[in-house]
């Protein structure tokens, strides 16, 4: 039976909003009402929702990136609500991020090399000559070149740049990734490049994706579960055939609905 690494129970984030004519008044927002989930060690589980939905803020609060109002979150038996900051920021190791934009999540001052490199630093891990060797490796095996690690950001496409940062997510070896958008900004030829990259690299590294999307097009490339999300709640989950053939909501029939080329459920 496969272990949950990563858990979320019973989630709750408010926003405090200003209200009325003049914004004077405020108002609540609930951006995670009551969200739980479970993501399988060595799978993939995609977080489904239009803008506002909720799963950018769920990404944020089980990375400890965001606090959250009430609820808990598990890593590997570990409460991180639990930990203080030094063992916090030695777990962060194990839980990366692949951001939404190629364009604004790279340095543009700083060379890919130190980009890529730039955790290992942080986290103390090896000498700069063992360093310098995992980094060259990782953007091998992202699909660059040891030159590239001298160039910047701009000298590259959005597809390389992608990349570059799923490089620097993966340098450190972590054990979760989570996937922001990673390829909404891309081109459709490129996201399918990336897909591919992302599912070799599990496969290859044994990682846990958790992958915020609102294209549910994408879904069925890379997901073996699926959670929609819909005003901070959980509208419905399951296997990503389940979902695909047999949605139970009309939520999601709308979400599938609105891939091109294909009806409605």
């Amino acid at each position: 039976m496969t272990d949950t690494i990563l858990t979320g129970n019973n989630l709750t984030k408010i926003y405090t909003q200003r209200s009325g004519r003049f914004g004077f008044g405020t108002r609540q927002v609930k951006a995670l009402d009551d969200v739980s989930m479970g993501l399988q060690a060595g799978s993939t589980l995609a977080v489904v929702g239009e803008s506002g939905s909720g799963k950018s803020t769920l990404a944020r609060c089980l990375l400890q990136l965001q606090a959250f109002d009430g609820g808990e979150v598990w890593f590997q038996g570990t409460n991180l609500a639990a930990l203080d900051k030094d063992a916090l920021r030695g777990m962060r190791r194990h839980m990366q991020m692949v951001f939404q934009d190629p364009f604004a999540s790279l340095n543009p001052r700083m060379k890919v090399g130190e980009i890529v490199g730039e955790g290992l630093l942080i986290h103390g891990i090896g000498n700069a000559g063992e360093r310098e060797g995992k980094m060259l490796e990782m953007l091998q095996r992202v699909g660059l070149t040891a030159d590239d690690a001298k160039k910047y950001p701009h000298q590259f496409s959005g597809g390389q740049r992608q990349r570059i940062g799923i490089a620097r997510a993966l340098v450190l070896q972590p054990k979760v990734v989570v996937c922001d958008e990673p390829v909404s900004a891309l081109d459709v030829s490129i996201q399918a490049q990336i897909l591919m990259l992302l599912k070799e690299l599990q496969v290859e590294m044994g990682l846990s994706y958790l992958f915020i999307t609102h294209d549910l097009r994408v879904v069925r490339h890379i997901a073996n579960e699926v959670m929609v999300m819909q005003h901070g709640k959980v509208v419905e989950s399951g296997g990503v055939e389940q979902i695909y053939l047999a949605p139970q909501q009309d939520y999601t029939r709308q979400l599938l609905g609105a891939i091109p080329g294909r009806k409605a459920a």
